[in-house]
């Protein structure tokens, strides 16, 4: 099925280029992320239930690659969350998950692919990363490989609201936190030596600070910059784009919620990371954190960050010149139901995955 894309810039300019929507798998209980190995043609799908599903030459497989079902504790915010596969996987066959066990704690694991290619090995699970969840929401969930070859972890703030435990703030703590793992470096891992605490001063995992449900983040490798999309509490939704290579960043969680104080009139913001883009509750309620779209497919849309509100459903995205929002674009998707991820294939084509159980596939008119 296909679906026309109007686009209306916020300042009423048109774009230079009209897309469509295409369904490319439907039927999928709960898709919240989808990913590829590098040079692979397939894709993955996360289902929050426990399972991961393959796209393969335009068709679901009807058996999945992984089903962890039983390990599982989904539903709201939990379930699993997220996959990411390791640069050397067509040698290693090593993937690694993160997903709320049934106690409700974060555990990241790294499994390793069968002899079937389209069949993960469930025996092969390994405890990389276990955080204890002190409530049901906020877990974060989103884990990825930079640039640099590390294995990056969001973490919620713990739940509940207002961050009680003081967690965004606390440098000791992996909540609330973007961490950074060497998963060559050691066992279960390693300290990479450019982690701001790696001597001390904060938990050694810790790259980042003061998040509060960081869903999701990305990196742009042609800028070299690290986007987070975070949640907010009542008021305001905020995406935070910083160089990559910048450590230790505070992106002010719980001391700001957007460009905003969240409990006093006025609070001491030196020091920390602003988000460049933010919107109110008036506009929707939980960002979806998307992409930066680097595909040859669609040259028109090079550069463009694409995300999404989970209430409202719109599609929107900008680009980010010389540290300032630019060309900020309504996509006029229809009614997609409630986003709950964006994707990106091996080749940089862009994916946007529904509550209704569908894929939608970007592509030009």
């Amino acid at each position: 099925m296909l679906w026309a894309l109007a686009i209306l810039g916020s300042s009423g300019d048109r774009a230079s280029v009209a897309l469509r929507l295409e369904t490319v798998a439907s039927g999928l209980d709960g898709p919240v992320h989808l990913t590829a190995p590098p040079g692979d043609s397939r894709l993955f799908v996360v289902e929050l239930p426990g399972r991961i599903r393959i796209v393969k030459n335009g068709r679901l497989l009807p058996a999945p690659f992984l089903d962890i079902v039983n390990q599982v504790s989904s539903g709201g915010e939990r379930g699993l969350l997220s996959i990411a596969f390791h640069a050397a996987y067509a040698r290693t066959g090593y993937f690694y998950l993160n997903y709320t066990d049934r106690s409700g704690n974060t555990k990241v694991e790294r499994y390793r692919v069968s002899s079937n290619p389209d069949v993960a090995d469930p025996a092969s699970g390994k405890l990389i990363l276990s955080v204890d969840q002190p409530y049901a929401n906020h877990n974060g969930g989103h884990i990825m490989f930079g640039p640099d070859g590390m294995l990056y972890v969001g973490m919620g703030d713990g739940g509940s609201g207002g961050d009680p435990q003081g967690n965004g703030q606390n440098r000791g703590a992996l909540l609330g936190k973007l961490l950074r793992l060497d998963v060559d470096g050691g066992d279960p891992y390693g300290i990479p030596a450019g982690n701001p605490f790696a001597g001390g001063g904060g938990a050694r995992e810790v790259w980042a600070y003061g998040l509060r449900n960081p869903w999701r983040f990305a990196f742009d490798r042609a800028e070299g910059l690290l986007y987070i999309a975070d949640v907010g509490q009542n008021a305001w939704e905020e995406i935070n784009v910083a160089p990559a290579t910048r450590a230790g960043l505070n992106y002010g969680w719980n001391v700001m919620e957007g460009a905003h104080c969240y409990r006093a009139l006025v609070c001491d913001r030196q020091g920390l990371i602003l988000p460049v883009l933010e919107y109110s509750h008036s506009d929707g309620c939980s960002v979806t954190g998307g992409l930066v779209y680097r595909g040859k497919a669609i040259p028109e849309i090079t550069g463009h960050y694409f995300y999404s509100d989970y209430c409202e459903g719109w599609v929107r995205s900008f680009r980010l010149v010389n540290g300032q929002v630019q060309d900020r674009l309504s996509w006029d998707v229809g009614n997609i139901g409630m986003v709950q991820s964006f994707g990106e294939d091996a080749v940089g084509k862009l994916y946007v995955l529904s509550a209704n159980g569908k894929v939608y596939r970007f592509v030009k008119q």
